[in-house]
């Protein structure tokens, strides 16, 4: 169990030292308890006061690193057990399960890799691939994973097989130098697979049977006695229901009941006989605390929205993604080019920036300062009103790069016109369309009209 703040209190030396970057100890040891800071930034804790506070000072879901290039991500060390309490840090690994003996290997893996699309002005990809051991002997399995490490360089892998000697051979031929996390310890051979795991320094995932929570601690206690910390939890639930309710246990145990044998990332298995079943599963898998989630279908319309929901999941809620307010010229703009603001909300940007760069009208758009909100958002809590406008139509420099006073404000906020009309006198105030996908209509048949 975590100590409280006051626990940890009584084994800091005391001295407010003012060294931990804290103006007291007990400042110290309230933040240590809300896991916020480090024991070791304290230079004065005594060695068996750090053995005391070792349940304070980790954090309750271990953070576990996957891969070992530029492309390696994190999983773990989470604090909430929902978005709106604070935040998700770690977004989970999106990885493609291909076959040790599917005779198109080497594609797939490559499509994997170079899978890339944009959102918002970020770029979303793939995190990963499983080598499932489809049969064969340890050699034909390391040949596989040698194949596809060929075919995707540095792309983070998982290694799925229940023989330890194919794993061995395996990571022995390269695979270790990539850091992949094995897959996976069961209760018939949690030993071998710890030794090989120990053996190449990489993270080892555990397998429960069917949901055996009980069995999982058994797994972690083994396994971590054996030496290995870097764990993640494979519950071994085989639907939408069993995930659910284990995966929600295992994050609960970890947050609130302090359980240290639980307190690792969370493996889930996606895959389905279709992708819309896959899809499913992997959507709720992301909502609901996996750190690693494994899908068989390469299906776009199913990838896509599996990147979509988890950047929007894993964005902070106190912080909407943005982009910076200023003056953006789409196309080649001119001095008669119309003239279109909005807030600097990143999707509400994106969707009006495209639109008008479709429509094929060279355009200037205003970004305003909206703390990143959206225009109806932003309308509601007066940062995108009248005297806000006319301040970033002033600031913005618009007025010496054209050769008209026209200004025309998102649809959604026409009730805004007369009192933007006060704010810039001399300006024609127009109402636009209310939505972006009527803008390129809007400009061609209203603007010049």
């Amino acid at each position: 169990m975590a100590l409280t703040g006051l626990q940890i209190y009584k084994l800091l030396p005391k001295t407010n030292c003012k060294e931990c970057g804290f103006p007291t100890c007990l400042a110290f040891a309230m933040k240590l308890a809300q896991k916020g800071t480090e024991l070791d930034k304290c230079p004065y804790v005594d060695d068996e006061a750090k053995t005391a506070l070792d349940a304070a000072s980790a954090p309750p879901i271990k953070l576990v690193a996957i891969g070992a290039g530029e492309r390696a991500f994190e999983i773990g060390n989470e604090i909430v057990l929902f978005r709106h309490e604070k935040t998700f840090y770690h977004q989970p690994g999106l990885v493609v399960r291909v076959k040790s003996d599917d005779p198109q290997l080497a594609e797939v893996a490559a499509r994997v890799a170079s899978y890339e699309v944009e959102r918002v002005g970020m770029k979303l990809r793939l995190d990963g691939l499983a080598v499932e051991h489809a049969g064969g002997d340890a050699a034909a399995y390391a040949a596989a994973v040698a194949a596809t490490r060929a075919a995707a360089p540095g792309l983070p892998l998982v290694l799925m097989s229940g023989d330890a000697a194919a794993l061995d051979a395996a990571l022995s031929g390269g695979a270790a130098a990539d850091r992949p996390l094995v897959h996976a310890a069961a209760a018939a051979n949690w030993q071998a697979m710890a030794d090989v795991a120990k053996k190449h320094g990489c993270p080892l995932a555990i397998r429960a049977e069917a949901g055996d929570l009980a069995g999982l601690v058994d797994l972690s206690e083994n396994v971590r006695g054996a030496g290995i910390e870097d764990l993640v939890l494979d519950p071994g639930t085989a639907g939408l229901a069993g995930d659910l309710v284990a995966f929600t246990q295992l994050r609960r145990l970890a947050l609130k009941k302090g359980a240290r044998a639980l307190g690792f990332p969370l493996f889930a298995d996606a895959g389905a006989p279709t992708w819309q079943a896959e899809l499913a599963r992997a959507t709720q898998a992301i909502a609901k605390y996996a750190g690693v989630i494994i899908i068989d279908h390469l299906e776009p319309a199913a990838v896509y929205a599996l990147l979509t929901l988890r950047q929007n999941v894993y964005t902070d809620p106190q912080k909407p993604i943005q982009v910076e307010p200023k003056l953006y010229e789409v196309g080649s703009a001119g001095p008669d080019s119309p003239v279109l603001i909005t807030t600097n909300f990143s999707l509400t940007y994106f969707s009006v920036s495209g639109e008008v760069e479709g429509a094929g009208v060279p355009a200037w758009l205003l970004v305003a300062d909206s703390d990143g909100q959206s225009v109806l958002t932003a309308w509601a809590a007066g940062k995108f009103d009248a005297e806000k406008i006319a301040k970033t139509v002033k600031d913005s420099g618009i007025e010496s790069r054209i050769d008209h006073k026209k200004l025309v404000l998102p649809g959604h906020v026409a009730g805004l016109s007369g009192e933007v009309e006060e704010e810039l006198p001399g300006w024609q105030i127009m109402v636009g369309p209310r939505d972006a996908v009527d803008i390129p209509n809007y400009l061609k048949n209203v603007w010049g009209a």
